[in-house]
């Protein structure tokens, strides 16, 4: 017998016995909490450890000594001395006799459902079902609902358990399903339906644990035990989702999340779970092509890659470019660096959203992690529209509000957050950078942080009016301050003083700063030398170039200014292009198309918003000729005789790569002042960041895949003699657009929002110019 006395339980903790086996609980937490920590398993369909606790089921029915009836462990707390009993006559004969129930109007057509093989109905059916019915009744039938095309229905298989409802009202926030009618009529939908327009709405195929949701794209494709799971991580923005990418054959055919507490928990966006569909798109590029002429045709990689080198060695090294998508992965960017450096060019750059170069700016790490800011206080959004800009991120803002957090906004556009608002202020690009002085200077008496230089002035002129006012005051009684600077600063022409204003905020107030990377591996890049040298830091096509190389980049939607990136290159005499896809405007564009791998093909490291290196091995098989990158560009260096290449596999590279850490400047740029008429406001759809997204045919398909037009105040288009629906004519003096008008309060007065990532909107200038907009006669 042991002589070691027991240390005393915690004053939050209760003592309690399951099974027969002693144990203690937090105070407050439920029967099936306990049992989870223990290893005791409980049957269970409405409890899920993320939303709230619904007793719906009734599966997780337990015995309890001295309750008069059994209990549901997931709603039933745990009391100093209860004993449970989950193996008790009595607790299995509940537990199957609710199964039986269940199972009254299940259709019971597991053959040809697609969760079969990882339901949880069949495996908690094996063990508490029956194997013969006493319900000899008529099954009721339940029509489907229209839930969009990325989710399949099958709802007369639905039984009730209400986990969809409460992702959709919690976690999504917006509210689209609900239960209708009573008792045997009840029934899950939408009620009007109209599909489900959340950017997480796949994650309700996670949560549903039988077939009534069900993923759309995949439906019949495959069984489960036909596929295997590859781990993996999202690339479309800059959180770095944890993933699995499931493939049968070397395709992949669907995408699951992978359990990350830190960054995505069990969630995932419907970007990343569904750009699979784009990467055999019908433009996908598998052999090496040159062009002849105005003629293209295939070659070997030996042809290929001894024309890039003929190219690269017959181009002065001031007359060459090298501009990189900053989805590309370390390696690949680390021999990009070396290529560049061993031609002598100076000009190499990834930051192909960003129009203000005056701070040198890169991008770094958050400084609150996504934990902290699901616990901050008060959180400041500047021109960012996180649900759409990084999905997870938008989520923890979310959690942060449910938590009494106040959230405030100065953003050109009343975006359509899922979380309440404290302050909302919207205001054209240059208003933003008006509403920032005015709230610095508003909180300037502490007297704890020096303005950089240039900014004082622009402070001691600088007013704020009530609404600033107020919002100032919000953030000086703040403990747990974030701001976080999205899309629309980083991409404002005046971006550098967004920056330094956000920096000095945080700064007087002890708050912390994150910046949204413009680009799932920006961190990673500039880290590894994707970066102009000082003499050749600037605007990307300040200079003109006899020869560019464009990895990954589609010239056409990819740059922040559209008008001004395809002059420049139409002006250059060749053009290189590393490229998954080879799209018409490409090929009227390039002189060599080299086909590399995406990330779910190649074995590759991506560096995510929290700073952290994540490697990602090659899953899905790459189409016809194509390379991993790293593989092409190593070919590349090695025939050209360049230092740095002469490795022989892909850990002998990382051994000789080391990440460098890199800090922005504190350079402004010119103030640019409001142009006469109206600016443009410009963001990327949450569908066309980059390529693939923009190829997969469901998210294009979804409803937040907004058309692409001129979105105006009524009072703008009032003033313009303009109509909803009617074409008009968009000028910035260099490009033209011919696009729809789309009325709308949410916009700011004096401004026009038109989305970035369509080829229609391409030719327009970015951010804060001028535009003139006529209606087109009939």
């Amino acid at each position: 017998m042991s002589t070691v006395t027991a240390p005393p339980a915690a004053t939050d903790h209760v003592n309690i016995e399951i099974d027969g086996v002693a144990t203690t609980a937090v105070k407050g937490s439920m029967i099936i909490h306990a049992a989870d920590r223990m290893g005791v398993s409980i049957p269970r369909f409405c409890y899920h450890d993320k939303l709230t606790i619904a007793a719906n089921c009734r599966m997780c029915l337990v015995d309890v000594e001295k309750a008069p009836k059994p209990m549901p462990a997931c709603a039933t707390p745990v009391m100093e001395g209860m004993k449970v009993y989950t193996q008790s006559k009595r607790a299995l004969d509940s537990q199957r006799n609710v199964m039986e129930f269940l199972l009254i109007n299940h259709p019971l057509d597991c053959p040809i459902c697609d969760q079969g093989g990882e339901c949880e109905l069949q495996d908690v059916a094996m063990g508490y079902g029956q194997s013969v019915s006493r319900f000899v009744e008529a099954k009721r039938v339940v029509a489907d609902e229209d839930m969009g095309p990325l989710i399949a229905t099958d709802m007369t298989r639905c039984i009730h358990c209400t986990r969809c409802v409460r992702f959709v009202a919690e976690i999504a926030g917006t509210y689209e399903l609900g239960g209708m009618s009573r008792g045997e009529n009840l029934s899950i939908g939408t009620y009007i339906g109209k599909n489900i327009s959340s950017e997480l709405s796949g994650n309700i195929i996670d949560v549903c644990p039988v077939g009534a949701l069900t993923n759309n794209p995949f439906r019949f494709r495959a069984r489960a035990w036909e596929l295997t799971a590859r781990p993996s991580i999202g690339y479309h923005d800059a959180l770095g989702s944890h993933l699995f990418l499931h493939l049968r054959r070397g395709e992949v055919l669907r995408t699951v999340p992978r359990d990350c507490e830190a960054i995505n928990e069990s969630w995932l966006s419907d970007r990343d779970r569904y750009s699979h569909a784009g990467l055999l798109a019908a433009d996908r590029v598998s052999v090496p092509m040159l062009r002849e002429g105005d003629e293209w045709r295939e070659v070997s990689w030996e042809a290929a890659l001894t024309r890039c080198a003929e190219l690269l060695s017959a181009t002065k090294t001031d007359q060459l470019g090298v501009l990189v998508h900053p989805v590309t992965s370390n390696e690949e960017g680390a021999l990009l660096a070396r290529l560049a450096q061993g031609l002598g060019c100076g000009f190499i750059d990834h930051r192909i959203h960003e129009l203000d170069f005056a701070d040198a700016p890169v991008a770094q790490p958050f400084e609150a992690s996504l934990a902290e800011v699901e616990a901050a206080d008060v959180i400041l959004l500047v021109g960012c529209n996180p649900r759409l800009e990084a999905p997870i991120l938008g989520h923890r803002v979310r959690k942060a509000s449910k938590r009494g957090a106040k959230i405030a906004t100065i953003n050109p556009v009343a975006f359509d957050l899922h979380f309440e608002l404290t302050h909302s202020l919207i205001v054209t690009p240059t208003g933003m950078l008006d509403s920032m002085l005015g709230l610095v200077s508003a909180l300037e008496d502490d007297g704890e942080s020096t303005p950089p230089a240039g900014m004082a002035a622009a402070l001691a002129s600088a007013s704020a009016d009530d609404a600033i006012e107020a919002l100032a005051a919000t953030l000086t009684a703040s403990k747990r301050l974030v701001v976080v600077l999205g899309e629309s600063a980083q991409n404002h022409p005046n971006a550098s003083w967004l920056r330094a204003l956000a920096r000095q905020l945080t700064t007087g107030l002890g708050g912390k700063l994150n910046v949204i990377p413009q680009g799932a591996n920006a961190v990673g890049l500039a880290r590894h030398g994707v970066l102009p040298s000082e003499s050749n830091a600037g605007p990307l096509f300040a200079k003109a170039r006899a020869t560019y190389v464009l990895y990954g980049i589609e010239p056409s939607v990819d740059f922040a200014d559209g008008g001004v990136a395809q002059r420049a290159l139409a002006k250059a005499s060749n053009i290189i292009a590393f490229s998954a896809f080879a799209p018409a405007a490409l090929k009227s564009q390039a002189s060599v198309i080299l086909p590399i791998g995406l990330l779910p093909e190649i074995d590759a490291t991506l560096t995510n918003a929290h700073g952290d290196a994540q490697s990602t091995p090659a899953a899905a098989k790459l189409p016809g000729e194509a390379r991993q990158g790293w593989r092409v560009l190593r070919a590349l260096g090695e025939r050209m005789g360049l230092s740095g290449f002469a490795f022989a596999d892909l850990p002998s590279l990382r051994a000789s790569m080391s990440a460098a850490s890199v800090a922005s400047g504190t350079g402004l740029s010119a103030r640019v002042s409001a142009p006469t008429g109206l600016q443009r406001i410009a963001t990327t759809a949450v569908y066309g960041s980059d390529a693939v997204v923009r190829r997969a045919a469901p998210l294009q398909a979804h409803s937040l895949s907004r058309a692409v037009c001129v979105t105006l105040h009524a009072d703008d288009a009032l003033a313009l003699g303009l109509s909803e629906g009617q074409m008009v004519r968009v000028d910035d003096g260099f490009g033209v657009a011919v696009l729809p008008v789309e009325i709308g309060e949410q916009v700011a007065r004096g401004g026009a929002w038109i989305e970035c990532g369509h080829a229609a909107s391409g030719p327009l200038a970015p951010a804060g110019a001028a535009l003139q907009i006529d209606a087109v006669k009939a």
